[in-house]
């Protein structure tokens, strides 16, 4: 039985609502390589946190949040070489990636909750 239920994070909702709008933004984009890594990228984010709300421990989910986070990185990237080359508006770019850095943000708040103060001084004590 999963720990979490990824439907309830707000951080999956708005990385699938994310997604949703990346999907609709390269649909007419011609450059397959690019419109193919950017649907990879935007579903790899919300599918990762799903997933690893589905694993067994935190310690697995924060693994799959982590993945989820470079993939939100890597959308970002993607959005900005569009934007530089003149496959997207800035007016159509621009809030993706505000909203990209945000949702970057709320994984990485998730993973440090995963972690725990208490857990974090423990690591520290073992090793010093």
């Amino acid at each position: 039985m999963p720990l979490h239920h990824f439907e309830d994070l707000e951080v999956w909702k708005r990385s699938s609502r994310l997604a949703v709008s990346v999907l609709e933004l390269i649909d007419p984009v011609k450059l397959y390589a690019l419109r193919d890594q950017m649907a990879r990228s935007c579903i790899s984010v919300p599918s990762n946190i799903a997933e690893g709300a589905e694993r067994e421990s935190d310690r697995e989910f924060r693994r799959f949040l982590a993945i989820a986070k470079g993939s939100v990185g890597e959308l970002r990237t993607q959005l900005y070489i569009g934007l530089a080359a003149g496959v997207f508006a800035t007016d159509a770019a621009t809030p993706l990636i505000k909203e990209a850095k945000e949702i970057g943000s709320m994984i990485e708040g998730l993973r440090k909750k995963l972690i725990g103060p208490g857990r974090i001084n423990k690591l520290l004590s073992l090793l010093f």
